[in-house]
């Protein structure tokens, strides 16, 4: 369907669509999916899954522990020499394949992606394509993983290479799964690593669809596993376990502290993308309406659901009352409702607890003297489900926990400023360093801040735009490392010295 096509149209598609792969989905059940095969738990342990619509459940999910890790650690083990052997060109075609086969099933994924998790359809559709984007890039860097360089000393000469670091792990949330878990292992499998991914227990649904359509593109067996379950019980036994050499993870920040120390015994390397309390700075020089159209993009998108959202609005304080009330007219105007609703602009949040979690903060934030000035409280959306109203708080300081701690919901709180070195110290003043945004038309300030910032990601008037050969990670509590282009493969790859004598260099006898 193209654009011109009514929004009424699409939403009934979108419903008849999903409806036959619901009913098979709850009719087969979701097993774990090692070495090429769908297995039930080696006990026998289930879990369901429930869609945020309407508290419905969508299927039954095997619910894995140590005994499931370690069939998918021995299964990636096995199989781990020949993909890495595997030349870099048959490499790079079969992941060719993979997207292939997920461009040509993304009208699937993306409606059960939205039932699954809550999220809107208008960002979904586009979720699946950038997961096949994903493979693309990474299956075109195939060929040059393992290059590294010439460094000649007068009497040697010195190379070094990369080589792909053994089976890993990979950890992945529940917000937009498919194309999260896509950034992981796409560059793991291009840089010649084996896989075993652990998906978010909230949202299990498309991470099996993955598994299948590598296996339908050539993928041979145990090069990549999945292991549904707990964080308790299958993700500890990942961290933990000999064979897994590093572990990816994208989540909270308490959970990457536990991973950390989980996998100290066995010396893992670890990459986390974790929390963000992010600021967006607008300065009263700066375009005010594309500022405005960023800001509030960049907060109630995808729910507010994402670690790069800009949760704190930093204004100055001369356009502060102007700014804030063109802010808080469009926060009211946000279309909460079913997501494949192609119309919906807020779905339901995740799951009922997190629901409690986000509208807590509406009493916590009364409590320390902010103002709601716009929503705080759950949505009677369609089917009953986990609806919340989308939240601009005005009133609040750096003190506040509103101002302090991660949402992750539609939550907005706006702090005002007197100038750029106030600015600065606001936006510094978190435990988190994942991004920050800078509205300004004065270049030399805009890159004064950038450079002040503790982020690891800056955007200078704009909302974040993912380029995939750009470093993609944070500082202080946000996470160790960076994703995307060349970095990735520092982290899936042991860089390796080979130095050459030229035969001419004194060696020192002893014992002579």
């Amino acid at each position: 369907m193209d654009k011109a096509t009514p929004k009424a149209d699409i939403y009934k598609a979108n419903l008849d669509r999903a409806a036959p792969l619901l009913a098979k989905i709850k009719d087969e059940g979701i097993g774990h999916f090692i070495d090429g095969k769908v297995v039930p738990a080696i006990s026998g342990a289930t879990f369901e899954t429930t869609s945020p619509i309407d508290g419905a459940v969508l299927a039954t999910v095997a619910r894995g522990n140590a005994e499931d890790i370690d069939r998918a650690a021995t299964a990636a083990s096995l199989a781990f020499k020949s993909w890495r052997d595997m030349a870099p060109a048959m490499r790079r075609k079969l992941l060719h394949r993979l997207a292939d086969a997920i461009e040509a099933n993304a009208d699937d994924i993306a409606v059960l992606e939205c039932v699954d998790t809550g999220q809107a359809y208008r960002f979904m559709a586009k979720a699946a394509l950038r997961a096949a984007e994903n493979f693309r890039f990474f299956a075109d860097k195939c060929t040059e993983a393992r290059d590294g360089q010439s460094t000649p000393s007068d009497e040697h000469w010195n190379i070094s290479t990369r080589v792909p670091i053994g089976p890993v792990g990979v950890i992945t949330p529940w917000n937009t799964p498919f194309m999260l878990s896509t950034w992981k292992i796409a560059p793991a499998l291009a840089a010649g690593c084996t896989v075993v991914h652990k998906p978010a227990e909230w949202s299990p649904i498309t991470a099996q669809w993955l598994a299948k359509l590598a296996k339908e593109a050539g993928i041979p067996d145990g090069v990549l596993n999945t292991v549904h379950g707990f964080g308790e019980d299958a993700g500890k036994a990942l961290t933990q376990h000999p064979a897994i050499k590093a572990i990816g993870f994208v989540g909270e920040s308490s959970t990457g502290s536990a991973i950390m120390a989980q996998g100290a015994p066995t010396l893992k390397r670890v990459h986390f993308e974790l929390g963000g309390k992010n600021p967006v700075i607008v300065f009263d020089d700066a375009d005010l309406d594309r500022a405005l159209d960023a800001v509030v993009f960049m907060i109630y998108s995808l729910n507010g659901e994402r670690c790069t959202s800009s949760s704190r609005l930093l204004v100055q304080q001369s356009i502060a009352e102007t700014f804030t009330a063109k802010l808080a007219a469009r926060v009211r105007a946000l279309k909460v409702g079913h997501p494949l609703d192609p119309a919906t602009e807020i779905g339901p949040l995740i799951h009922e607890r997190h629901l409690a979690k986000v509208c807590s903060y509406a009493d916590i934030a009364r409590q320390d003297g902010a103002i709601i000035a716009v929503g705080g409280k759950p949505y009677a959306g369609p089917g009953g489900g986990h609806y919340v109203e989308p939240t601009l708080v005005t009133g609040a300081n750096q003190t506040m926990r509103v101002a302090q701690e991660e949402v992750f919901g539609p939550f907005l709180t706006v702090i005002p400023f007197r100038d750029e070195t106030d600015a600065i110290e606001i936006a510094n003043d978190v435990q988190y360093g994942l991004t920050g945004y800078v509205w300004t038309s004065d270049m030399g300030r805009a890159l004064r801040v950038a450079d002040a910032l503790e982020a690891g990601m800056i955007w200078l008037n704009s909302e974040n735009v993912r380029h995939l050969p750009t470093p993609f990670g944070g500082m202080k509590a946000s996470g160790i490392g960076r994703d995307g282009g060349d970095y990735s493969f520092d982290f899936y790859m042991e860089t390796k010295h080979v130095s050459l004598a030229r035969g001419t260099h004194k060696i020192q006898r002893l014992g002579v």
